[in-house]
């Protein structure tokens, strides 16, 4: 299914504040201005419009250059993705502008398309897309049946798009921002300047795609922006929301329908359709949700499981440098929102008491790394825990502390991870994995550990006999790539252990990340992203990992619910004080009863099933 690609922009002459926050608002993601002033700039920015500009001095984000401007343009060495060409009745001027500068854009005239598709498609020319203004749906269809495949929208409504994607049935139809889709992050960061690198952020998905509009974001106390009878956000026509979603593979696109129908015959995606299911967009992102459901059904039924525990975060004090993490503090001495904690170790054993005093099966320990711990505080609360609470599991310790542990002792992990077991604790979280993509590591948490090293961890901890849940954090600065990367990790790893009991997907809570509020993250995953996570996860780890967990802490309890029906078979747990997603600034509650989950999970007619963290059933409480 061969892409088309639209922008929402408006020309102008000049910007205020007020016209560009009226622009955002209605949809526009770019203007293009001929030579903008210092104030136009500024109001761009405030409203996190994105301009084009044929001024090539202009802090903008694209420009546009005529043929007699091709020999300066190519000295001045712009990258070619933030480059578009006018169309020129010169032939051999625009045949030499192409294929000097390569510009992501040739804009013509409606009546000029034809010819600029013969220049975008000689041989030579570096995937140019010929672009051209419509101002309605017939004129598109001409367009894109000359070879148009990038229309420019001037103040097209909602349901003018909806009907343009229905016209294009045959095509994929993809909003783009100023720059095209594809855009490598770290390229973006390296040449935006910071507030049109922060704007372009804000718009884009992991796709480079633009963002569907709407304010929801994980750990926002929203309505999913999801109709409720379509799984996919794509789309705000009335002609999507007001529709059905078709169960099955009716309107998948061809490539996409081909993965999942080889994942529904026994044979799970490679890591290269991984990504293909990554970039799954509308119809298709209900179909990877409709197979992954099939899965669940078929490998795990119709019961929801989750189990009572309480998360003990021990201390929010932390020498490491997370660019995501709004838990941890450092010293006292530093502006801070909060005072930074150290519970002792009598304080997490009484947490634990109070925990199975109230029915807890699991206590789950985790925290920042202070810079006085050695391995020995991981090792003293386990045996201190277990004195008490001889039946406990204690879910704890990530691999990053176990690493740090086992560094200021100046013993192994391995020896560490066996005094730790000896000792009673009984499985870790998979957490600390962040993005297992060292591409994506190195700017995001630079001084934590490796991906290699990660998986060293769980493999020894497996190899031990000690189990434990593999997450993902995604939505920040990651891509598809990265994705289907980290998947990839968690596989091999299994393949060699099956110490894995879950697969938990964690949905970034930007609103208090520091690398956020700094303009260098995007805000969380759109939703369509959440749903994909997920479905894609329970396609990728058929016959490795059987569960798949929703987390409601990062997604509500509808959230949860939307995604049961997409491939998740787990609700987590009731947490009792979990306070890491918390201080991210997430509107959810830190804890849900039984009683909660049992409502919930009745309001969709399945059944609620209390586990253990092994994922044995408990057996001293009734099922439900």
């Amino acid at each position: 299914m061969s892409l088309i690609t639209f922008l929402r922009i408006r020309p102008t002459e000049s910007l205020h504040q007020l016209s560009a926050t009226t622009r955002f608002r209605e949809g526009t993601t770019a203007v293009e201005l001929a030579a903008p002033t210092p104030d136009d700039l500024n109001a761009a920015d405030e409203a996190g419009l994105l301009v084009l500009s044929a001024d090539r001095e202009a802090a903008a984000a694209g420009f546009i250059f005529s043929t007699k401007e091709a020999e300066a343009t190519e000295k001045q060495g712009l990258s070619r993705w933030r480059l578009t060409a006018e169309m020129s009745v010169d032939h051999e001027a625009i045949v030499n502008a192409v294929s000097r500068v390569q510009p992501r854009f040739l804009r013509s005239s409606r009546s000029e398309v034809a010819a600029a598709a013969y220049v975008a498609n000689l041989p030579g020319v570096k995937d140019t897309a010929v672009s051209t203004f419509v101002d309605d749906v017939s004129q598109a269809l001409t367009a894109v049946g000359a070879g148009a495949t990038d229309l420019l929208l001037r103040d097209w409504s909602t349901e003018g798009i909806g009907e343009l994607r229905d016209a294009l049935a045959d095509r994929q139809l993809v909003e783009r921002t100023a720059l095209p889709l594809g855009i490598e992050i770290d390229d973006a960061r390296a040449v935006l300047p910071k507030a049109i690198f922060k704007a372009w952020l804000n718009q884009t998905d992991a796709g480079g795609a633009a963002r569907p509009r709407g304010a929801w974001a994980p750990g926002l106390d929203m309505e999913i922006p999801a109709p409720l009878r379509r799984i996919s956000a794509q789309w705000q026509d009335s002609a999507w929301t007001d529709d059905v979603q078709e169960d099955g593979l009716l309107g998948v696109s061809p490539e996409i329908a081909g993965i999942l129908t080889q994942s529904l015959d026994g044979v799970p995606p490679s890591r290269d359709d991984i990504e293909t299911l990554f970039g799954a967009r509308g119809r298709d992102v209900e179909g990877v949700a409709w197979a992954a459901d099939q899965l669940r059904q078929l490998r795990k039924g119709d019961p929801v499981t989750y189990v009572v525990n309480r998360n003990i975060n021990y201390t929010n004090q932390c020498y490491f440098k997370c660019g995501f993490c709004a838990f941890s503090k450092g010293p006292r001495s530093l502006d801070l929102r909060e005072v930074p904690y150290l519970m002792s170790i009598d304080e997490v054993v009484d947490r634990s008491v109070e925990a199975a005093e109230r029915g807890a099966t699991e206590v789950c320990l985790q925290g920042g790394i202070h810079p006085e711990f050695t391995g020995s505080f991981y090792l003293d609360m386990v045996k201190a825990i277990k004195a008490k609470l001889p039946d406990m599991h204690i879910h704890g310790f990530t691999p990053l502390e176990i690493w740090q542990g086992a560094e200021t002792l100046d013993t192994t992990i391995t020896a560490l991870l066996a005094d730790l077991a000896k000792a009673g604790l009984g499985s870790l979280p998979g957490t600390a994995a962040e993005i297992l993509d060292d591409d994506v590591r190195l700017f995001l948490c630079p001084d934590k550990i490796r991906t290699a090293q990660w998986a060293e961890v769980m493999t020894v901890a497996h190899g031990l006999g000690l189990g434990s849940t593999a997450t993902i954090m995604m939505g920040h600065i990651d891509t598809h790539r990265s994705w289907a990367n980290h998947i990839e990790v968690v596989r091999e790893v299994q393949r060699r252990t099956g110490g894995f009991t879950e697969f938990v997907p964690l949905p970034f809570v930007h609103m208090g990340a520091p690398i956020w509020l700094q303009g260098k993250a995007r805000p969380g995953p759109t939703w369509d992203e959440v749903v994909l996570i997920h479905a894609v996860a329970r396609l990728a780890f058929d016959g490795l990992i059987d569960n798949i967990q929703a987390s409601w802490v990062k997604l509500g309890i509808e959230g949860g619910l939307r995604l049961i029906n997409s491939g998740c078979n787990d609700f987590g747990g009731t947490l009792m004080d979990e306070s890491i997603t918390r201080a991210a600034g997430a509107d959810h509650g830190t804890e849900l009863t039984s009683e909660d989950f049992i409502e919930a999970i009745d309001s969709i007619d399945r059944t609620a099933v209390e586990r253990r963290t092994d994922y044995s059933l408990r057996s001293d409480v009734p099922n439900h």
